[in-house]
């Protein structure tokens, strides 16, 4: 395999390895000379380089990544779909001017066409790739058992009576309140009736807002604890069999009445380890907003990379650190 050379063009000087009392550092071939000169002020090229190669280190993580990332992930329909999905959400958001979009793309991603952009978007697709293969690859049996003890259960069978909570958007705190307890008011109605011996389905299709499945009783019928959001995946879980739930159920919808009509055996291991991976992975990177930078510094690692200039790897380590520092920063500050 050709070795690529890292190639500054100043003057078309070459780049060559020297070894020095301090430490490595590569420096430019005849780099003593001048390269520009104002009044009595002169430049050398060494002078200049040593000045960008500071401050362009993600320039050169972009490069290091791109050559073994382009190797492992090629070009697949999923993230094709995936670059354009980007670049067309980018589009109607700032609309399809010319002067403004390029304004954007400089501004925003370094970069001012759109070729450029869609290489950036790619290696970020690919890094992303990276990152998750490398933390799935690195989960533990432990954890996989774990998860599968505590978190998969057969899936369920239920019926729902939704009581949405009518507010409007630039509503008054005092205004949502009172949305609020007319929807719980409302929902506790409608368990009373279910108390006094009301069919389930008949107050689903009188009172329940949810208009896909109000017609047919409310009924949901089968899906796995990860398809509903954590509240009613957790009351439906509780329930037994022809129990419905005693106090409404709050979720970023309203307000539901649950009424649990089935529920399969626990899937074997084998089944759903693939999928409690998937979980997993998801989890950490939620979890943790510095580990997708942390797993790129051990994928490279594993790339074996090597520097030969003591300044670009310090640059380099500092600048990942500045990375995971931030973006950590970001996440307690939400």
């Amino acid at each position: 395999m050709k070795k690529k050379k890292l190639i500054f063009c100043l003057s078309l000087v070459s780049v060559i390895l020297l070894t020095t009392g301090c430490g490595k550092e590569i420096e430019v071939k005849n780099g003593s000379k001048v390269a520009v000169s104002i009044n009595d002020a002169k430049f050398t090229a060494t002078e200049f380089y040593n000045e960008i190669k500071k401050e362009n280190i993600s320039k050169l993580i972009d490069m290091i990544d791109k050559d073994f990332l382009n190797k492992k992930y090629k070009n697949s329909k999923e993230e094709n779909e995936a670059i354009k999905k980007q670049i067309d959400q980018i589009k109607q958001s700032y609309g399809t001017d010319e002067n403004t979009y390029k304004s954007v793309l400089l501004q925003y991603f370094g970069v001012d066409n759109e070729k450029d952009l869609e290489e950036k978007l790619r290696l970020e697709y690919k890094r992303t790739e990276a990152v998750k293969d490398y933390i799935k690859k690195n989960i533990r049996d432990k954890e996989i058992e774990e998860y599968y003890e505590d978190k998969i259960y057969g899936d369920m069978k239920a019926s729902h009576i939704l009581i949405t909570v009518d507010v409007k958007e630039n509503a008054s705190e005092e205004e949502k309140q009172k949305a609020e307890t007319k929807a719980k008011e409302k929902a506790e109605k409608v368990i009373k009736e279910l108390n006094n011996g009301k069919k389930f389905a008949d107050l689903a299709k009188k009172y329940s807002e949810d208009k896909a499945n109000s017609s047919n009783g409310g009924d949901l019928g089968y899906f796995k604890y990860d398809d509903m959001v954590e509240e009613f995946s957790k009351a439906t879980k509780e329930l037994k069999i022809k129990e419905f739930t005693k106090e409404p159920v709050k979720t970023e919808f309203g307000y539901h009445i649950i009424l649990k009509t089935g529920e399969k055996d626990k899937p074997k291991l084998k089944t759903v380890k693939k999928d409690i991976k998937e979980k997993l992975q998801e989890e950490k990177l939620s979890n943790d907003s510095g580990l997708y930078y942390e797993t790129l510094l051990e994928i490279r690692k594993e790339n074996k990379i090597k520097w030969n200039d003591d300044v670009l790897k310090k640059a380099y380590n500092e600048y990942m650190e500045n990375l995971i520092t931030n973006a950590r920063s970001s996440s307690n500050m939400q």
